[in-house]
């Protein structure tokens, strides 16, 4: 009985193990930056609020005239910066974004 016991034990504690180390790889893939992000004349940028670096956003995952109607249903104009947290990753001088979140939109405050 204690055999069966301690067999369980250890399949349950590698099985733990396995699952963490899962979980953190699916946690690394991609990167979480913030900064602003702006459209203009057909090109999407993105600056990074730390490093100041620019980047061209690639948006894999979605379509691209929803994309660009989106952001001109919220900035109103091209060439608005809008705080993001854009999570992805950079190839080259590009950023392809996974997954993003609109923080704030920049603007000035009418009185």
């Amino acid at each position: 009985m204690d055999k069966i016991f301690i067999s369980f034990l250890m399949f349950f504690l590698f099985v733990s193990c396995l699952d963490k180390k899962e979980n953190n790889s699916d946690d690394n893939l991609f990167t979480e930056y913030k900064g602003w992000w702006i459209y203009g004349e057909g090109l999407h940028l993105f600056k990074d609020e730390i490093s100041l670096d620019e980047y061209v956003v690639i948006f894999p995952n979605e379509d691209s005239i929803e994309i660009i109607d989106l952001y001109l249903s919220i900035a109103e104009m091209e060439y608005f910066p809008m705080d993001v947290q854009l999570n992805g990753n950079v190839s080259e001088d590009s950023l392809i974004v996974s997954d993003f979140e609109i923080l704030y939109i920049q603007g000035c405050d009418e009185q």
